[in-house]
């Protein structure tokens, strides 16, 4: 989950680690990557081996927040979440570890507001590897809304005014219908004004408990050619451009969550509608993901680029152009000044000719002589 502070990212966490039967809480910014992964210590004159908050939270949950505060540990967590184990070579101890657990992360956007003209790599300063590790990325914006935020008004207050009645009933009044399969998931997650029964943090700890020990859901010949068919069009839909590459990481990222969604019901076959969920799921995520600052869903923006799409790139360096030529009235640039305006805006080396030659084709950038391009006064 990535979003601006103050939208309760922590108390999901928290509400994490209580519900799951092996949960584990930790803050980024007070942990070292020893903590994270495994120890070393010497007892006497022999090493022994003290497990990390990752081999604690083995075939549980880690959640852990301030994602964005540990750059220096990211490096330990590449290899236990793509291979689930963590491998040591310390001491002449060689062995590896097991680390299968699931990780939920929170982070703060660097600057202290997500700013939708940056990709994620951008608003987090993280590296990609570290990115394409995550099966789903939650963008979450404090946007002013008068209904969510009387509920959220009346739920604070309730727990202030020593009113019991009002503690257990906060205004967060949910049902979930799951009875059509006519409406989306959208549509049977929303609020409608009927009470949900809640169960107890306790009762629904054992319920994912037994789920995980004694559910193995298998996909279905229907959920498998709906998964395969979602991943060849993403294949299609990010093979140009900069656009983030969808690999089999994806793809099992699909199958993962699709069983996850049939084990949550206790059914040992992975049906239709469980992987057109996940698909919903999963076409949310990619939305949040490459929606820019207009609103328009950009195709070519990579999440896990350092910087912005090559589209983009191009027209921001035109719009410096322009406003250098007013300035200075004056429609002839050199290829050095071009380059110093395409660094600030964040073009690399080896892009800049080829982004040059394409505004030339297009006719925005006209080449006269050897080094030198005229800007045409198109509007942007």
């Amino acid at each position: 989950m990535v979003g601006d502070p103050g939208l309760g990212k922590s108390q999901m966490l928290q509400a994490c680690t209580n519900v799951a039967p092996r949960g584990i809480y930790v803050c980024g910014n007070t942990s070292t990557s020893s903590g994270l992964t495994v120890t070393m210590t010497r007892d006497g004159g022999e090493y022994a081996l003290e497990a990390g908050a990752l081999m604690l939270a083995d075939q549980g949950c880690c959640c852990i927040d301030e994602f964005d505060k540990m750059p220096s540990q990211h490096a330990c967590l590449l290899e236990a979440m793509e291979q689930q184990s963590i491998s040591i070579a310390k001491a002449g101890i060689v062995c590896s570890l097991p680390t299968r657990a699931t990780i939920l992360a929170a982070a703060n956007p660097a600057g202290g507001h997500y700013n939708k003209s940056k990709t994620i790599a951008e608003n987090l300063k993280m590296s990609s590897p570290m990115l394409s590790r995550f099966d789903l990325i939650f963008i979450l914006l404090d946007q002013p809304d008068e209904q969510l935020d009387s509920l959220l008004s009346k739920h604070v207050l309730g727990m202030h005014v020593g009113n019991r009645a009002g503690r257990s009933n906060p205004g967060f009044n949910v049902s979930v219908d799951t009875t059509t399969d006519e409406h989306t998931l959208i549509d049977r997650l929303r609020v409608n004004g009927e009470i949900l029964d809640r169960l107890p943090h306790s009762l629904f700890r054992k319920y994912i408990a037994y789920a995980q020990k004694y559910v193995s859901p298998q996909l279905s010949e229907e959920a498998n050619e709906v998964l395969k068919d979602y991943y060849l069009l993403l294949r299609k839909q990010f093979k140009i451009g900069d656009c983030t590459p969808i690999t089999t990481r994806q793809l099992n990222s699909l199958i993962r969550l699709s069983q996850a969604r049939a084990k949550a019901e206790l059914r040992e076959e992975v049906t239709k509608e469980d992987a057109l969920d996940i698909v919903e799921i999963m076409k949310f995520s990619l939305v949040d993901i490459f929606t820019d600052a207009h609103g328009v869903m950009d195709k070519t923006r990579s999440q896990n680029g350092t910087g912005m799409s090559t589209k983009s790139q191009a027209m921001e360096l035109l719009r410096l152009l322009q406003r250098r030529s007013d300035v200075e009235t004056r429609s002839m640039f050199s290829v050095k000044e071009i380059k110093e305006l395409g660094d600030r805006v964040g073009i690399a080396k080896e892009k800049f000719y080829s982004i040059l030659e394409s505004l030339n084709i297009q006719g925005f950038l006209l080449h006269k002589g050897q080094s030198n391009y005229q800007l045409m006064h198109i509007k942007i």
